[in-house]
């Protein structure tokens, strides 16, 4: 199976993560000739505050205001930048449950997510986005982390 799309999951925490995202992305998407769908999902509280402060004519969806996200533009940017075609996708709602939505809507190949380094404590305490994407995927998850 050949792949044709690579989600790649982000978030305004990402902001640290950008090379090891984009390394990834690339490494993986390029020799393909992948497109990489940059998927930002926001909860309700954040979709409403980042709504206030941009001036986005009409009545904007989630894919536009991701575009407008600094995160996603620095991506973009760095991607197309690097050869690999891009896609950006927005969400409102649960992180996890959005991104394995999205993912599944963009019939991705793969999904790329990133996290933080945790402590032994830290693994066994259940919510994070990444454990819910890793385990409710409809494709393989490839797993970028931070510091």
């Amino acid at each position: 199976m050949a792949l044709e799309t690579l989600l790649l999951a982000v978030g305004p925490s990402d902001d640290d993560r950008v090379d090891e995202l984009v390394s990834t992305a690339t490494d993986i998407a390029g020799p393909a000739d992948a497109t990489v769908t940059i998927a930002h999902v926001f909860t309700e509280d954040e979709y409403d505050t980042i709504l206030d402060r941009l001036d986005i004519p009409g009545v904007p969806n989630p894919d536009d205001v991701a575009r407008r996200s600094t995160i996603v533009r620095k991506l973009d940017q760095r991607l197309a930048d690097a050869g690999v075609s891009t896609d950006v996708r927005g969400s409102v709602g649960s992180h996890g449950e959005r991104i394995v939505e999205l993912a599944e809507d963009a019939d991705a190949d793969l999904i790329v997510v990133g996290g933080r380094k945790r402590s032994p404590t830290g693994k066994a305490v259940f919510g994070s986005t990444a454990q819910e994407v890793i385990l409710n995927a409809p494709s393989p998850v490839t797993f970028v982390r931070g510091d």
